[in-house]
């Protein structure tokens, strides 16, 4: 899938392991499974094949956040995004958009 980060904190968190601002401060094992994550994100082709990973959890969300969907980072945090695709047979490509590293239970 082709990954889109709505927020620059994702990006950074992906790209250079910690993000600039004091707000979104994570602890290193946090961010090393966030990028594991993405990456497994990045890696699969369609949705679909995200149910292969049980560990993810792969959900679509409701209530509030209906619309949204979500794999787990950890028992505590996870990914939240918008999936869609573009093109038509054979080449339809899904576009992943992460939204947020939001902590589960606060």
């Amino acid at each position: 899938m082709d990954i889109e980060f709505e927020k620059d904190y994702l990006r950074e968190l992906y790209e250079e392991g910690k993000a600039k601002g004091k707000k979104h401060r994570f602890q290193p094992s946090v961010i090393k499974k966030y990028k594991s994550t993405i990456d497994t994100l990045r890696n699969a082709k369609r949705i679909e094949e995200l149910f292969l990973f049980k560990s993810l959890n792969y959900e679509k969300l409701i209530g509030d956040k209906k619309g949204l969907e979500s794999v787990k980072v950890n028992q505590q945090y996870r990914i939240e995004f918008y999936s869609r695709t573009e093109g038509e047979e054979p080449d339809i490509i899904t576009i992943c958009s992460i939204v947020e590293l939001s902590n589960h239970y606060q």
